[in-house]
């Protein structure tokens, strides 16, 4: 049943796979479509990421000029812990949010850089994971969120990866769940695992 305050024609997008198989590439080409819908489209991207060292810094600042490039018109905000009241404060009907990635918003959650951790938490990752589930249900336009299935091969060990792993893959299924589309990524190429169903 469609949510009331969310427009029919707003689908939120899951974009799931491994690294470098795509799906950042796979949610930028969801935002031109967007934008060449229609003058009055909008399209804001919010990134997660946060240089822990000189290599992600690296990553981050050639991933924004590269961004930049190919999709000029569209916005970047950098949010990598307070994602929920990022999405409700962007969301608007003309407005396309691309979420990337959630794998390292629950990395900043879970495993928080040391400047972070020094400070008390505010809301536990489970409370703030809810709070996501809550925006995604009351975004007033579409959503694409990227992020990393990281379950298919050999988990190594220690217990905090272990725990990693296992919690996104929860959070993975959870906002699989409230989407209306989930896409699997793999070798650039994309496979449906859920769609919207057809209008009867």
């Amino acid at each position: 049943m469609p949510l009331s305050n969310k427009p029919k024609t707003a689908t939120h997008e899951f974009i799931l796979g491994g690294q470098k198989s795509g799906k950042s590439r796979r949610g930028e080409q969801r935002a031109l479509d967007w934008l060449a819908a229609a003058p009055r489209h909008r399209a804001v991207m919010i990134a997660t990421a946060q240089a822990y060292d000189d290599e992600m810094l690296e990553r981050i600042v050639r991933h924004q000029a590269d961004r930049a490039e190919r999709l000029p018109g569209m916005r970047t905000i950098e949010e990598p812990i307070e994602l929920a009241r990022a999405i409700i404060t962007q969301s608007t009907a003309e407005t396309l949010v691309v979420v990337d990635c959630l794998t390292l918003w629950l990395t900043n959650l879970m495993m928080p850089m040391p400047s972070q951790a020094a400070r008390p938490a505010t809301r536990t990752p489970a409370a703030h994971i809810a709070m996501l589930l809550v925006a995604l249900r009351e975004a007033r336009g579409p959503v694409v969120l990227v992020g990393n299935e990281i379950g298919l091969g050999v988990i190594p060990l220690g217990r905090e990866t272990r725990a990693f792993v296992d919690a996104l893959g929860r959070l993975n299924q959870e906002v699989a769940a409230v989407c209306d589309r989930v896409t699997l990524m793999a070798a650039g190429l994309p496979l449906t695992l859920k769609a919207p169903a057809a209008p009867t």
